[in-house]
């Protein structure tokens, strides 16, 4: 009789939670490592010469007053504007979409049970992209005095409302139809913002386009308040949630049974995504690929159990955009790659591939 088979059941389940739990705290801390190294190397990258120990001072500089090297003459006003003024924030951007998009997919999937959900998949992204088009091109007079964020928001939230009630067959979500109308309103709404942006002014197509395809280039110190606001309250409230979206995995009467409000934890928590999704897509574009791929992953590594996994989706998400960040701006300098291509390159091989591996089956991705 092996040593396994002395040790009662109880013990067994309780010595796999804490291996599960260590195994998902040693990820965080590799990503959380990871994310800092990241942030070091992209800030010190560009046409100024800075290192990474210059950039880690300046940063530290800007964060702790009267440090001695802010004062002597070290650091140059060029170096210092270089990293604080245009590579922090761009790359800190990077970072909340990443992780935004990632918990957005995260919460997608558990809330429709479906793998292949995720905000651009789902339209969700198209829908915020054609309000915040809509304000750029047209002004915000168009769509009631509202700011591009507001407009982006809307935009989100009318697509995923559409996809939810297409979606829907005697009361509830079939998978193919919850995937047949996301492509078809995705469709609509890329159709929408093409006619806006062909007929649109020569001025605005590029900044149009790159728009769409994804960008933090431009991103400014003062534009990331509210995405790190929304992207904090959606991974609190999804956190709190962590029991019932587990529970949620079993089918709406298992969870129901379980005491889960499933039509109201399903409203609640899609509204949350459409907010998450649109206040990044007016920052920072349509991104796609982000959060379909890395709840897999994260699935892989840490298990199905939400309260793992979602906190390491987040930091996942975001090292993976702040990476391809660094790669849109230096693998064809001086001209800059859209996020969005680079995502597509990137995550496209790699869910193939993962869907090959034996491991995948339990992520869901042969379902």
């Amino acid at each position: 009789m092996t040593r396994a088979l002395l040790v009662p059941r109880p013990a067994r389940r309780a010595a796999v939670r804490r291996q599960g739990a260590l195994g998902s705290l040693g990820l965080r801390l590799i990503l959380g490592l990871l994310i800092v190294v990241t942030v070091l190397v992209s800030s010190g990258t560009g046409p100024v010469d800075v290192s990474p120990s210059e950039a880690l001072r300046i940063i530290v500089g800007h964060l702790v007053p009267n440090m001695p090297w802010m004062l002597d003459g070290s650091i140059t006003l060029l170096q210092d504007q270089a990293v604080w003024q245009f590579r922090l924030p761009r790359v800190l951007m990077a970072l909340l979409a990443g992780g935004g998009l990632a918990l957005a997919g995260t919460l997608m999937q558990a809330v429709v049970r479906n793998p292949l959900a995720e905000p651009y998949i789902l339209g969700v992204s198209a829908g915020a992209g054609v309000g915040a088009v809509l304000v750029i091109v047209l002004g915000s007079a168009v769509v009631g005095g509202l700011t591009l964020q507001a407009a982006a928001f809307g935009g989100a939230l009318v697509a995923t409302t559409a996809v939810y009630l297409f979606a829907r067959q005697r009361g509830a979500i079939s998978p193919t139809r919850l995937i047949l109308a996301g492509v078809a309103l995705g469709s609509l709404f890329s159709a929408i913002t093409s006619y806006l942006t062909i007929t649109t002014d020569a001025q605005n197509v590029f900044s149009v386009l790159f728009f769409l395809l994804g960008s933090v280039s431009a991103v400014t110190m003062n534009q990331l308040a509210a995405p790190a606001v929304v992207l904090a309250v959606v991974l609190l409230l999804a956190l709190t949630q962590g029991r019932s979206l587990n529970a949620l995995l079993m089918g709406d009467e298992a969870a129901t049974s379980l005491g889960v409000s499933v039509q109201r934890l399903r409203g609640g928590l899609l509204v949350a995504t459409a907010l998450l999704t649109g206040t990044i897509v007016s920052v920072a574009g349509g991104i796609g690929f982000v959060g379909l791929v890395i709840p897999h992953v994260c699935r892989i590594l840490v298990g199905s159990d939400h309260r793992r996994m979602l906190p390491a989706a987040v930091l996942a998400g975001g090292l993976f955009l702040a990476l391809a960040d660094l790669l849109a701006r230096t693998v064809a300098a001086p001209t800059e790659i859209p996020l969005g291509i680079l995502t597509a390159l990137v995550g496209a091989p790699f869910f193939l591939w993962l869907m090959r591996r034996k491991r995948a089956g339990r992520a869901g991705l042969n379902r």
